[in-house]
């Protein structure tokens, strides 16, 4: 029988982050963060150096996580590129129901920090970034003629279908999304060696 050990001061700090910037933005107050995790203000400082390394950290884990979720997302749709491709929209609209839905926490956080040197600029571009690579590899597999600009096309449409899922219930931002998807999918001169 193993036992398991309660989260360290850094784990806590990182749940209460997670769940305190995704519900309330990156601007929550450090004494709530601190609250959250039931630890004290030196805490904080020892592990992330303050709160931009926490939130900074924040990040890097979540977007690992949601770059899986795109990978996990696309596997599940099988192996036609169109159809793994629009299974992502499929996806967003099954996470923009969901009852604790607050947007993407990316563009929330790029929105909030108004410094443009803030490290969590840099963790938020190299996510996107990511998933345009994916997004982009699909294309390519699909034999889209312009399967870079497609990506960028498709990314925009994925940023704005989590920003109005946050701002506008009931609008179905990622159906209308995935219709626009399917435009960019079947371009003129798609298939063309």
């Amino acid at each position: 029988m193993t036992t398991r050990t309660a989260p360290g001061p850094r784990e806590r700090l990182l749940d209460a982050a997670r769940r305190l910037t995704y519900a309330q933005g990156v601007g929550v107050g450090v004494d709530a963060l601190l609250k959250a995790a039931n630890v004290a203000r030196r805490s904080l400082y020892e592990h992330f150096g303050g709160k931009d390394g926490l939130i900074v950290e924040v990040l890097r884990l979540t977007t690992a996580e949601d770059e899986e979720w795109y990978r996990r997302t696309m596997r599940a749709a099988g192996d036609d590129p169109r159809a793994r491709l629009l299974a992502v929209f499929d996806g967003l609209a099954e996470a923009i129901d969901a009852p604790d839905f607050r947007g993407c926490r990316y563009l929330a956080a790029d929105l909030a920090v108004a410094d443009p040197d803030h490290p969590c600029h840099a963790v938020t571009r190299e996510y996107r970034e990511r998933v345009h690579r994916l997004l982009e590899e699909e294309l390519r597999r699909l034999g889209h003629p312009r399967p870079e600009h497609a990506a960028t096309q498709l990314l925009l449409l994925v940023d704005g279908a989590l920003a109005a899922g946050a701002t506008r219930p009931g609008v179905d931002p990622a159906g209308c999304a995935r219709e626009l998807a399917e435009h960019v999918l079947d371009a003129p001169g798609h298939g063309a060696s």
